[in-house]
This record gives C-alpha cells, sequence and structure tokens, in this order.
C-alpha cells in the first residue's frame, strides 16, 4: 500500500481535508474491503488495458491561503468598468442580507435536486416563489423553475411552439430586434432539424410568413419598443404559436406577454440581484398558457399534501422530466438554475411589486434624462420609445466615442454604425453625465432632467397587478427576511447536514476556499461582451483550466462553453455531426447507445438530428459487445456515434471499452463517452488515451461546482484533435463565422463559476486528484462489501469490485415484506440522511456514490442506518407489523407523530422518530410527511394561490 504521512507541506493539508477518510481509516476499509493496498485495489478495479502510464502532472499544488493570493492576481487583470453594453445582461446589486444567507451558505448551495420533496421543503418553497413572480410578471398560467439562459430558453421555446402549433411548415419567424446571441443559438438549435428561420421586422415581415411560431423581443435590442398585438392576432389566426422574449424589470410597467396575447414567454432573471458573472451563471424562465403546461421543459414545483393532508410541495410531472422520452424527445433539458432562481426570487421578496417598480420608474428615467442630453448634443435617439436602452448614430465619430469611454471607463454596445447604451440599476447621474462626456458634451444631469420626457407609450402601460401574495409584502425588514430565508434552509437537508449519497451525481465536498472568490466584484461585475483585454484574469484562467482537463482527460481540445451536463452532450453531438459533415458524409446518422444509458443521450442524439439505435446489455449490466458489433456492422454506411457512459451507469469498469471504441471507429463512427462518471477515473485512466473522440465533464460533479439545489452546472467538452475546429463558436468571438454555431448565451457559459473547479485543481495538484479517485473508489466498494450480506450489490467486475459507485438490489425483498424502494428512501430520513438515487438506472433499486469526501465514521453512519432498515423490513417478514402499519410505510415521520394523542400505531413513537443509532439531539426533522405524488399531478398547483386556498387545497 502506498503510504500516506501527515507531512508539513501546507498544500497537503488541503488534500487531507477534501478526502474524508484518514490514514488509518484507510488501512482499516482496506481491511474490509480485503485488498493490501489502494495500488492493488485499482489494479482489481481498472482494466490493465485502459490504466494511465504516466502520473497526472499538474501544478504544483497550492495551500488555502496561497490559493486565494494566487486568485487575487487573477481578479486584479480584470478591469471592472461600467458596462451599459446591455444586450440581456445588466449591472444589479445584490442585497447583503441575500449575498450571505443564500449565495454564500453551503445550506443553499450544497443542496441536491429536490427529487425527494419531503426534504427539500425550503428550496421548493423558494421556487414556487419564482414561478408566482414570473406567472404574475409574464401574466401567463404556469412557469417553470428556470432554465439555463435566455437562449437556450428561447430555442426551447421555438421547439415547444413547433410541437405544438397546427401548422406544419418548419419555419420559425425571429424579431429582426432579438439580441443577437438568441439568434445565434435559435440558428443551431434549428439548423439540424431541418428548421428554417426567417429574421424580419414583425410588423412589415410576419404577415406573409408562413410559420409554425414567431418570437418577439421586447423591448428590442436596441431598446425601442413595438406593441406586438397585431402581429401576434394575425400569427394565433393561422395557427402560429407566439412567443414574447421580454426583461422582467421592465414587465413591472409594461403590459405583460399574456396581456399582448403570447402563448409563451422567456427571458432571464440576471437583472434581479444576481451579478453578470462575465456571463452566468442566471436564472432564465419560461412560462405558457395552460393548454401548454404538459409540454413545458424543465422543472416544475406544484403544490400536492402530505400524509396528514398538510399543504406540500413537490416536483410535479417528475417522471417527465427524471426519465426524458429518450429518442422521441423534443429536448433534454434535465436541470436548471435552481441556486440563482432562488437569488431572484428573494429579492422579488426583498423588493415586492412596489420596489421593483421604483427600480424600474428610476432606470427608465435616467435613461430618458440620457436621452435628452444625448439629443441635446446632436445624437438624437433612433427610438421614439424605450424602458431603458437608447440607440443613437455614430455620425462619424465612432473612433473618437471609443477613445472617450475607455477614458471614462465605460462600455458601449459598438455596431457599425449606432451606439447603443442600457443603464440599469446601478447607473447614477453620474454615470449618466460620464457618456454625455463620451459623446463630447458637459453636461449637468439636474439640469437636463428638467427638460426631459418619459418614453413609455401609453398604449403599453401596464395596468394588471402583480405579485399580490403576501409573501411579496411580508419580509420586508431584514430581520423578517433574514428569519424567512433561514426558516426555509432549516426545511431542508443538503450536504452541510449529512452525506448524499446519490450514485451518478457526485455530491462532494464544495470547500469553502473554492468558493469566496465567486463573489468577488472583479469575478461578478465583468459583462460577457466587455472587450477582451478587460478581462485578462478570465482568459489567463480559462487557457489554464482547459489545459488541466485536456491533461486530465487526454484530449487535445477543451470548449468551456456548455453551461449544463445536457449542453455538453449536445455540443460534442454536434461536433461529430460538423466532423462527418466536413468529410462528405452527411448521411451518418446511426447514433448507437446502450440501453442502461440516462435519458438525455437519446434525447441529445434526437435534438442533432441522429437516429438512436439502441444496444443491449448482457446480464451483468455491461454493454453486449457482440450486439453492438452486430449493429455497428448493419449500420456501417449510416454510422455516426456511439455514446458510452464510462465507468458504466451500472458502476462498473467494462472490461471491453477498448473493442467497442475499436468496433466503432471500424465503421465511420466516433465515440462519445459521457463524462459523468470522470470522477472515477482522474489520474487512473483517460479517455482520450484509450479510444474515446468527445467527452462532457461534469465539473458540478467531479471538480467541485456545487449543485445548488438542482443548478448551476458546467458541461465543457473536451475532443480530440480532428474535433477541435466543430467545438461550439459564438457570434461575440468570432462573428458567427465558426462551422459550429453557440449552444449557450454567453461565449464561456457561466463563466463565474469556472473559479472553483480552477482552485480545487490547484488546491489538489496531479497527486491529490489521483488520491481523490483512488478513495473514491475504496468508499465505494466499502460500502458495497458492508451492505451485500444484507441488500445484494447487483453489478461487479469479474474481480468483484464495483467502481465509484454501487448498485443496491432490495427487489427480492418485496415478494415477502412488500417493502419498496420508496419506503426504504423515505426511511432513510429518519435515520438523517438523504436517499441514494432511486431506480436508475434499474427499476427498484438504489443506486449510491459514496465521493472521496465522506469520512469512514458517516460511511459506517449510513451502512448503519441501511442495515437497521433491513432488520426492520425483517420485522414486517416476521409478521411484527404489517407493512401498511410499519415504520417503513409511514416514514418520514414528522414533529406531528411525537405530539400525536391517540398514537394507535403498533410501533412505538420512539421506534418511528427516533430509530436505532440516531440522535435525539442532532434529529432532523422532516417538515413533512410522505407527500402524495399523484394528487400533486391530478391537481397541477404551481404558483401560488390566494392564502385562503390553501386550506381547499389541503381537502
Amino acid at each position: 500500500m502506498t503510504a500516506i504521512r501527515p507531512s508539513a507541506e501546507p498544500a497537503v493539508d488541503f488534500v487531507r481535508r477534501h478526502i474524508g477518510p484518514s490514514p488509518r481509516d484507510i488501512n482499516a476499509m482496506l481491511q474490509t474491503v480485503g485488498v493490501a493496498s489502494l495500488s492493488a485495489l485499482m489494479d482489481q478495479t481498472l482494466p490493465a488495458s485502459i490504466r494511465q502510464k504516466a502520473p497526472l502532472d499538474l501544478s504544483k499544488p497550492l495551500s488555502e491561503t496561497e490559493a486565494l493570493t494566487h486568485m487575487r492576481g487573477i481578479a486584479a487583470r480584470n478591469q471592472v468598468f461600467t458596462s451599459l453594453i446591455g444586450q440581456g445582461y445588466s449591472g444589479t446589486i445584490l442585497p447583503a442580507v441575500i449575498q450571505r444567507n443564500i449565495l454564500e451558505n453551503p445550506a443553499w448551495y450544497t443542496a441536491y435536486t429536490p427529487y425527494q420533496p419531503e426534504i427539500s421543503q425550503g428550496r421548493l418553497e423558494a421556487l414556487f416563489n419564482f414561478q408566482t413572480m414570473i406567472c404574475d410578471l409574464t401574466g401567463l398560467d404556469i412557469a417553470n423553475a428556470s432554465l439555463l439562459d435566455e437562449g437556450t430558453a428561447a430555442a426551447e421555446a421555438m421547439a415547444l411552439a413547433e410541437r405544438s402549433s397546427s401548422v406544419k411548415t418548419k419555419a420559425f419567424f425571429v424579431d429582426h430586434e432579438v439580441h443577437p446571441q438568441t439568434l445565434a443559438v435559435l440558428r443551431t438549435r434549428a439548423e439540424p432539424l431541418g428548421w428554417s428561420l426567417i429574421v424580419g421586422d414583425p410588423a412589415r415581415d410576419l404577415g406573409n410568413a408562413d410559420v409554425f411560431g414567431a418570437l418577439f423581443q421586447y423591448p428590442g435590442t436596441h431598446g425601442g419598443l413595438f406593441d406586438p398585438r397585431a402581429a401576434i392576432a394575425a400569427l394565433k389566426a393561422k395557427g402560429g404559436i407566439a412567443v414574447v422574449a421580454a426583461d422582467p424589470l421592465a414587465l413591472t410597467l409594461l403590459a405583460s406577454p399574456g396581456d399582448l396575447g403570447a402563448d409563451i414567454a422567456i427571458g432571464s432573471t440576471q437583472r434581479f440581484g444576481v451579478p453578470m458573472g462575465y456571463g452566468g451563471p442566471h436564472a432564465a424562465y419560461m412560462a405558457v398558457k395552460d393548454a401548454l403546461k404538459r409540454s413545458l421543459p424543465g422543472r416544475i414545483v406544484g403544490l400536492s399534501v402530505d400524509s396528514r393532508g398538510a399543504p406540500a410541495y413537490r416536483l410535479a410531472l417528475q417522471t417527465r422530466e427524471q426519465h426524458i422520452r429518450r429518442e422521441k424527445a423534443t429536448s433534454n433539458i434535465c436541470t436548471a438554475q435552481v441556486l440563482l432562481a432562488v437569488i431572484a426570487s428573494m429579492y422579488a421578496v426583498y423588493h415586492g411589486p412596489e420596489g421593483l417598480s421604483h427600480i424600474a420608474r428610476t432606470v427608465h428615467r435616467r435613461t430618458s434624462v440620457l436621452a435628452a442630453g444625448l439629443k441635446k448634443l446632436g445624437f438624437a435617439p433612433l427610438n421614439d420609445s424605450w424602458f431603458d436602452t437608447v440607440t443613437v448614430a455614430v455620425n462619424g465619430e465612432r473612433q473618437k466615442i471609443i477613445s472617450h469611454a475607455a477614458h471614462e471607463q465605460i462600455n458601449l454596445r459598438l455596431d457599425e454604425k449606432t451606439v447603443s447604451i442600457a443603464l440599469d440599476e446601478t447607473t447614477t447621474p453620474a454615470i449618466v453625465e460620464s457618456v454625455w462626456r463620451t459623446f463630447g458634451g458637459n453636461l449637468v444631469y439636474a439640469d437636463i432632467e428638467k427638460e426631459a420626457r418619459d418614453a413609455l407609450p401609453s398604449s403599453l402601460a401596464r395596468t394588471s397587478k402583480f405579485m399580490t401574495h403576501p409573501v411579496f409584502h411580508e419580509h420586508r425588514s431584514e430581520t423578517e427576511l433574514l428569519r424567512y430565508m433561514r426558516k426555509l434552509s432549516d426545511r431542508d437537508l443538503a450536504l452541510d447536514r449529512a452525506m448524499i449519497p446519490l450514485g451518478s451525481c457526485t455530491m462532494k465536498l464544495n470547500a469553502t476556499t473554492e468558493m469566496i472568490p465567486v463573489t468577488w466584484p472583479e469575478f461578478g461585475g465583468l459583462h460577457p461582451y466587455a472587450p477582451k483585454e478587460q478581462a485578462a484574469g478570465y482568459h489567463a484562467m480559462f487557457a489554464t483550466l482547459e489545459k488541466w482537463l485536456a491533461d486530465i482527460t487526454g484530449y487535445d481540445a477543451v470548449s468551456l462553453q456548455p453551461n449544463s451536463g445536457a449542453q455538453g452532450e449536445y455540443a460534442g453531438l454536434l461536433a461529430i455531426r460538423a466532423y462527418h459533415r466536413s468529410r462528405g458524409e452527411a448521411h451518418r446518422k446511426v447514433c448507437l447507445i446502450p440501453s442502461s444509458a440516462h435519458g438525455t443521450n437519446p434525447a441529445s442524439a434526437s435534438m442533432v438530428g441522429m437516429d438512436v439505435v439502441v444496444v443491449a446489455c448482457d446480464v451483468r449490466g455491461d454493454v453486449d459487445v457482440e450486439d453492438l458489433r452486430k449493429k455497428a456492422a448493419q449500420h456501417a454506411n449510416d454510422l455516426a456515434a456511439v455514446m458510452i457512459t464510462y465507468p458504466s451507469t451500472h458502476g462498473v469498469f467494462e472490461e471491453h471499452i477498448r473493442e467497442i471504441c475499436d468496433i466503432v471507429h471500424g465503421h465511420g463512427g466516433q465515440v462519445y463517452l459521457d463524462g459523468a462518471n470522470l470522477n472515477a477515473q482522474v489520474g487512473l485512466a483517460r479517455p482520450g488515451d484509450y479510444g474515446a473522440d468527445v467527452s462532457h465533464l461534469n465539473l458540478h460533479k467531479t471538480f467541485c461546482i456545487p449543485h445548488g439545489g438542482g443548478g448551476p452546472g458546467m458541461g465543457p467538452i473536451g475532443v480530440r484533435a480532428h474535433l477541435a475546429p466543430f467545438l461550439p463558436g459564438h457570434v461575440a468571438t468570432d462573428g458567427g463565422k465558426a462551422p459550429v454555431g453557440p449552444v449557450s448565451a454567453a461565449p464561456y457559459g457561466s463563466a463565474s463559476i469556472l473559479v472553483i473547479s480552477y482552485i480545487y485543481i490547484l488546491m489538489m495538484g496531479g497527486e491529490g486528484l489521483t488520491r481523490a479517485t483512488e478513495v473514491a473508489i475504496l468508499n465505494a466498494n466499502y460500502i458495497a462489501r458492508r451492505l451485500d450480506p444484507h441488500f445484494p450489490v447487483l453489478y461487479r467486475n469479474h474481480n468483484g469490485r464495483v467502481a465509484h459507485e454501487c448498485i443496491v438490489d432490495p427487489r427480492g425483498l418485496k415478494a415477502g415484506s412488500g417493502v419498496t424502494v420508496d419506503d426504504i428512501a423515505k426511511r432513510l430520513i429518519d435515520y438523517g440522511f438523504h436517499a441514494p438515487t432511486m431506480s436508475f438506472p434499474v427499476p427498484g433499486t438504489l443506486m449510491i456514490e459514496p465521493t472521496e469526501s465522506e469520512s469512514k465514521a458517516e460511511l459506517d453512519r449510513f451502512c448503519d442506518a441501511m442495515i437497521a432498515i433491513r432488520r426492520e423490513i425483517a420485522d414486517v417478514e416476521a409478521g411484527r407489523w404489517p407493512i401498511e402499519a410499519s415504520p417503513l410505510r409511514h416514514a418520514p415521520h414528522t414533529v406531528h407523530d411525537i405530539a400525536e394523542d391517540h398514537w394507535q400505531r403498533p410501533y412505538t413513537r420512539a421506534e418511528g422518530c427516533f430509530p436505532a443509532g440516531t440522535s435525539r439531539s442532532d434529529k432532523y426533522w422532516s417538515p413533512v410527511g410522505r407527500i402524495d405524488n399523484v394528487h400533486g399531478d391530478r391537481n397541477l398547483v404551481c404558483s401560488c394561490p390566494p392564502v385562503a386556498d390553501y386550506a381547499q387545497a389541503a381537502e
């Protein structure tokens, strides 16, 4: 065994803090597993044919103090100018109470997706508030719990329109005033599906267009306000679907999309308190009319009831999102921007409708004063009406304006013949005066304000009320808001309380040092389209991170743009598609996908126009190589790719991965290797070395970006050299000339959270990352060994080893006891644990991934809880009580059970509420009992009803 010794080196101290088990614990666990050393365990777990030959050689690891000093140096290379570029990104003020108690609070940022709703009530309520806010502002019936960004939300809306419209023509109209990056993302999405885009003036060009839908920008990207009512009415009369991309702050003053006749509204809530962050992460939104609710992509939080009839939140229509419709899918969305949606909703709770309207009126007033001054200087706005953006002709003075703007440290939007200036809540009279100086005038704000006129058309004035629910009125003082946020966080079970043993999701430590720079203004305050020289620190970090990720994976090039794992899949398949087309083989459209794959794999393949062919798995859960060989040969002329997860979704390193790659390559295809399980490979094996051509890398899994309650995430892709020319481009960096267009609205996706992965690698170094992988595999094998006598482990390799996760199989217990996987999952809550992944990839089983961050003590606490639950199942089998009356079926237990006046169950209150081995003093209490999922889907309530309706909803 390789010795692990304490070291005087401070850098090693971080590795020791990141990795849960101590050296002594590792020795004890190795004995339990029955192996002499970590290196011997790796030899028994990974095929020798894929083992990395040379150690992972990254930069010398830094201590936490050294890392923060290093990050200060990088931050200093970024210049935070006043960015008035607009284009969907605004300066904003994040209230300090929200920054400290949400964004910087591990109770919020370490939580997982709320698939176990009983222990996610706080997050779910905050998201319910978000949906309510969006429904109210847009005037539409139902909203989802956020999407990735405005560009991809527009693409999702286009796809929703296509499948909902009665028009069969595959053409979509796009307002010429849409944001350029949104148009580019729409083009990327439409082209593989054979949809054409018609870009034009809706007032002039839409009437004669035969389209299944249209997108209107409101206000326009250059600031103008157009009343789309007539155009929308004409579109809908012909069966088309109307989509409005709306600024939510403007909607406090302007008629809502619903009032305009829209079927769908999309946009970004970034300006509701979320920093620009050089492009993200930000919460986009989508709202629809009631008739479209069951086609709405993404997550929807709904209101149901628990076992006592009390109101309880849950993900509505949940199976639709968790188990995407595979090759029939029209979207691969399986995530959200939860943390950012929570921040935006709390910003709305903080300000209320009056506060938001006041901010909007102030922004508009200052924009109107700016316009009056510009007109006085000979630069009359090109539009008669606006909200926060004015555009003027440069009149041959472009270079002079650029020079003056640089002197004033102001960024403007510079087109070839025009300049646009977008104001926001951070804009002061002094900033307006600086803009006037940029245009050659020394004007005084107070003087110009006297003569400035407002420029909101009366015909578009908002008349409907919004955000009337008490939640937006009751928490205005900091005391009340602080207590409200604390109350919600106390209802949740996140990683700051206990292990979250979810297979496939890698819920590992998000160290505080990794998180600290995210909120520094040098990272948060940059506009994504600021001049590159102002972001020198960011770009230095990008270059190093790309190199590190390439070294770790064995690929030749990396794109940091995809802002989720599903977007990474999509980008990787677009690269494969473009590569085949560049070689004159556009007919290659067949994608082979194992039957065990996550639903996003076939969904992504479908979105790039590929035809999915399913490959069987054998009795061990591995890809059936002979079936793969047969189908690769059968489709040899048209084979585009195989998509394979490695280690497998079943938690095993398959022995035949090189052979699988060779078979596909031999028939002209490419190998897409899903990087969801890269945490089992870092430092031990590199996909680029053993045959893969492209992978996405879940930075929110392997590289420590926290899950944030279900987002943000990042899914960069690594590719071999021949695919590098087909990485996603971006209109802001290449003018739209790249062979493959953007998959995200910003060039570097959610750039600000790349800081987290960068610092993680910086402090771990190659040796530390390798050790983390080894311990992750050890922890999984330790759990498998401890649980196997009680819950059989379903899949192992020929040496009896699992990779970084294992699947335990309780299905055989159902016949004798009636116990279900749900019963086990809910009973774990009483023991203070989040459940493992349920029923994926095998229905009725539990997939467990401990990660390297969990200590032996926590692993033992989890195993002891599972073993105790097995004894409770044995009590059912022995007839001590029927399953319907058992603590398993009544779990989770709440404080209401302790207070029950007439306890009539066959087990005691103590047995139900304080099961064996749990601490009474540190007990986590589920705030609600088991939630009725069927009731929630049959009675879909997805935004706050009047308070009086809550009692009725519980009946």
